[in-house]
């Protein structure tokens, strides 16, 4: 399976801020989505990621002013993307291996969604029960 696959099951929506954004207005975003993480564009290209975690620890423990930090202050500036044709494998493997929850999905330098580990292990457990069908359908003939 490949990201591909992940992003057509799930739709292509990107929810973004820029740089230049509170980190108060950020976080509601995510709080009224439902996500752990926003992509910062400036311009439709990529410049970062604001995860909760980056929140946690750049502006909570540190004492900071939600509303009057800007996201640019705190984002995730080098930012770790796959592409579409990148398998679930190793969006695993690069999440495990950097402590990342969540992959912006990048072709030809444009943003096409993000994946998160839910995603991920989703489309695992999807492939699992597909290859037990198979197995069983197998052995009982």
């Amino acid at each position: 399976m490949k990201v591909a696959d992940i992003l057509q099951a799930k739709g292509n929506i990107i929810y973004s801020v820029t740089g230049s954004t509170t980190v108060y207005e950020a976080i509601k975003v995510m709080g009224e989505k439902n996500i752990g993480a926003l992509l910062v564009l400036e311009g439709g290209k990529l410049t970062g990621i604001l995860s909760e975690r980056d929140y946690a620890r750049k502006v909570v423990l540190k004492g900071k002013a939600s509303r009057e930090t800007s996201v640019s202050d705190i984002m995730t500036a080098e930012v770790i993307t796959v592409m579409p044709s990148d398998t679930i494998e190793t969006c695993m493997e690069l999440m495990t291996q950097k402590h990342i929850r969540h992959l912006p999905i990048v072709e030809s330098g444009n943003v096409l969604g993000m994946i998160s580990i839910g995603d991920v292990v989703n489309a695992i457990i999807r492939m699992q029960k597909e290859t037990i069908e198979h197995l069983k359908s197998y052995i009982a003939q």
